[in-house]
């Protein structure tokens, strides 16, 4: 899977977010000043070339879907950052986050709900 630039992470969560969407829905999504629709245009096929949206033809116009889901992307990017910044261990990066972010004690209590109940599903799996 290929990697995306600022301008196509943009696009993508657009398209995401819009699940199926014609390229002047896309582009109504921008904030003021919108870019230039060739632009978005421009950046929409480079999507389609590295296969993140794909897209069905209607007469002349075209509706775009992800083709990649927002799921699988994330996956792919957060084990690139655990691999490249913390030697490939998911335990480095939360003590890392849990040290170097301002969290509340109700953040870490939910955190710390939330691995108890996905060591509890692991360990129900093991038996």
């Amino acid at each position: 899977m290929n990697e995306l630039t600022k301008a196509e992470e943009q696009v993508m969560q657009y398209a995401w977010k819009l699940e199926k969407a014609f390229l002047k829905d896309i582009v109504e999504q921008f904030p003021e000043p919108k870019p230039a629709y060739t632009t978005i245009s421009t950046v929409v096929r480079v999507l389609v070339r590295k296969e993140f949206l794909k897209f069905e033809t209607y007469g002349k116009i075209r509706q775009y879907s992800p083709s990649v889901s927002k799921d699988t992307y994330f996956k792919r990017h957060m084990k690139e950052v655990i691999g490249n910044f913390f030697n490939g261990s998911p335990s480095k990066f939360a003590l890392f986050f849990a040290n170097n972010e301002d969290l509340n004690l109700t953040e870490l209590e939910k955190m710390k709900s939330m691995l108890e109940s996905k060591i509890s599903t692991l360990k129900a799996k093991n038996e």
